[in-house]
């Protein structure tokens, strides 16, 4: 039933690193049945033939009793009749021997969702599991092949002569599985040119991909399969896009397929005249340099990290009675402030907040030309140019002063707690679209001041050397210094990496605290860097000073704002 030149190979999957077409084992099927449904209809031949590099490894060919009649119009599309299938075996007997010829191969078929359908029904029906096999359609490969114009049918029928192919389909399995086999090879051989030359390019083939795109993956050549950044770059040498991968070469390859599918970086990629790129030892470091690339070359197509010193700060003015206003540079060190903040819109979200329950001026100090008939009594104390509503008295503005120094300062939530207060008595109230609104300014009133606690009490550590394990065996090392990465090494398996940090701390960047509240990096490194030292699974090798974050800071909240986060989730779905 089946025969076989040459052994098995191991399993082969997608998340191998590049297999390459040449080496690859196919496993090209084609079946005939009673009927088009696979729910109602049954096997009745099966013919394989496996290949690889161009070379036929073994066939598998076999007739199948249907347990039941084969309609006439089948017996004259394949031949097959009755009498010839009655001494055949049942599906049950011929699965299982299938499977193992395809065992760790990837199954090819002619409309593959017909034969594959019709196996995979059988496996479920038979209660045995289908092996996680990729799967190649020559229907689909040919069609982003050629156009319409070229070949206006990809039936197998039109489509092996066309091709040349040294075996006439005749609907019968085995036949029908050789003409497939030749028609494999002659497509492989016109999506080579176009880079199609690994496994993924071959399963991305199948999606239509601009041929002028797919021409330009030479620019992949001589890029490794390492951690690092990328940099596309057009003929005048200015840099287009910057992006990091923990594998360049994958990465890089992909624009050129259909796994590719943002219109803007499309357009890049035909603009593209070269790729460089940057190894990195780690992830992080890679992370980093991208940003810093981003920032530094200011790539039109890249969206994020283009601004990373644009952040807001929440901070009182220097008056005597002070206002809340939001402002874009950073405090100088000691000025209570509540920052960084990465839209002006969170930003003000969280003032919001704060009014709610320290209601501070928010005029600017000028003198109206009409103002209101009840005035605050700070304006008619003459110290505010502007009416504004709830204050008694001098000492009453001083007292919610005070109160948001403490929240801003880490040294108090007494704030946050009376906020919680009002949004149960507007619940309670039923007054709900008031208390969500409420929830959701109080939640990012909270993340801000938690992320900003966090971020103060990193980067005002001197020097802090972390690692963390690579899957590997070894290590990876980082040496930060107030918040900004100064070196980064990989301790490979039998390498010391106690020795190897303390050789990455004597050679790491200098750096030098400047007195803002982000002393040595933008905020956008520096979180980058937070979120990785904060992963359980790094170790810390040497900290210059302790790491320690407010008692009764904002960190406590954490609770809040994840049923916040759940509550706001579940009201969009109702929406």
């Amino acid at each position: 039933m089946a025969s076989s030149r040459a052994t098995d190979p191991l399993q082969q999957s997608l998340s191998d690193l590049d297999p390459a077409l040449r080496d690859t084992t196919f496993v090209v099927v084609d079946l005939e049945t009673t009927g088009g449904s696979s729910a109602v209809d049954a096997i009745t031949e099966i013919g394989a033939v496996k290949v690889r590099g161009g070379e036929v490894l073994g066939e598998f060919a076999t007739l199948v009793n249907p347990g039941r009649g084969i309609p006439p119009q089948i017996t004259m599309l394949t031949g097959i009749t009755d009498v010839m299938v009655a001494p055949a075996p049942r599906i049950e007997s011929v699965l299982p021997a299938f499977l193992e010829f395809a065992r760790g191969c990837v199954l090819v078929a002619h409309n593959a969702r017909f034969d594959i359908g019709f196996l995979r029904a059988a496996c479920t029906r038979l209660e045995a599991p289908w092996p996680n096999s990729a799967v190649v359609d020559t229907v689909r490969l040919a069609r982003s092949v050629f156009s319409r114009a070229e070949v206006p049918s990809v039936r197998l029928g039109v489509l092996a002569p066309l091709l040349g192919a040294r075996v006439a389909p005749d609907h019968r399995a085995l036949t029908d599985a050789r003409a497939t086999v030749d028609v494999l090879h002659a497509l492989l051989e016109r999506l080579g040119p176009l880079g199609v030359i690994t496994l993924p390019d071959l399963m991305q083939a199948e999606r239509a991909v601009d041929p002028a795109r797919r021409r330009k993956r030479h620019l992949a050549d001589g890029v490794p399969a390492a951690p690092g950044v990328y940099l596309f770059r057009d003929a005048d040498d200015a840099v287009l896009y910057v992006g990091t991968s923990g594998n360049l070469r994958a990465r890089v390859r992909s624009y050129f397929t259909a796994a590719e599918t943002r219109g803007r970086i499309k357009e890049m990629v035909l603009l593209a005249q070269r790729v460089d790129h940057v190894v990195c030892a780690t992830r992080l470091e890679a992370a980093i340099r991208e940003q810093r690339l981003i920032a530094a070359h200011q790539p039109r197509y890249n969206r994020r990290s283009r601004n990373p010193d644009k952040t807001y700060w929440i901070r009182l003015t220097e008056e005597t009675f002070p206002r809340l206003t939001v402002t874009a540079s950073p405090p100088p060190a000691g000025t209570p402030a509540l920052g960084p903040i990465t839209s002006r819109r969170s930003a003000q979200a969280a003032v919001d907040a704060i009014q709610a329950a320290a209601p501070l001026r928010r005029c600017s100090g000028r003198l109206p030309l009409r103002p209101r008939r009840t005035p605050c009594a700070l304006y008619e104390l003459g110290r505010c140019g502007a009416p504004c509503a709830g204050h008694e008295s001098a000492d009453e503005y001083a007292r919610h002063v005070a109160s948001v120094v403490a929240l801003l300062g880490g040294e108090s939530t007494s704030l946050l707690d009376d906020l919680r207060v009002r949004i149960e008595r507007l619940a309670d109230a039923e007054r709900y679209l008031e208390a969500a609104s409420a929830r959701d300014e109080l939640a990012v009133l909270v993340t801000s001041l938690a992320r900003a606690q966090r971020l103060r009490a990193f980067t005002s550590i001197a020097e802090l050397v972390v690692a963390r394990p690579d899957g590997a065996a070894g290590w990876e090392l980082a040496v930060i210094r107030h918040g900004r990465l100064a070196a980064a090494g990989r301790a490979t398996r039998g390498t010391n990496p106690v020795a190897l940090a303390a050789s990455l701390a004597l050679g790491a960047e200098t750096v030098l605290p400047n007195g803002d509240a982000l002393p040595a990096a933008t905020a956008e490194e520096s979180l980058t860097i937070l979120a990785f030292v904060e992963q359980p699974d790094v170790r810390l090798v040497r900290a210059t000073s302790g790491w320690s974050q407010p008692a009764r800071g904002a960190g406590r909240w954490e609770a809040f704002t994840a049923a916040a986060s759940t509550a706001r989730a579940a009201a969009q779905l109702i929406a």
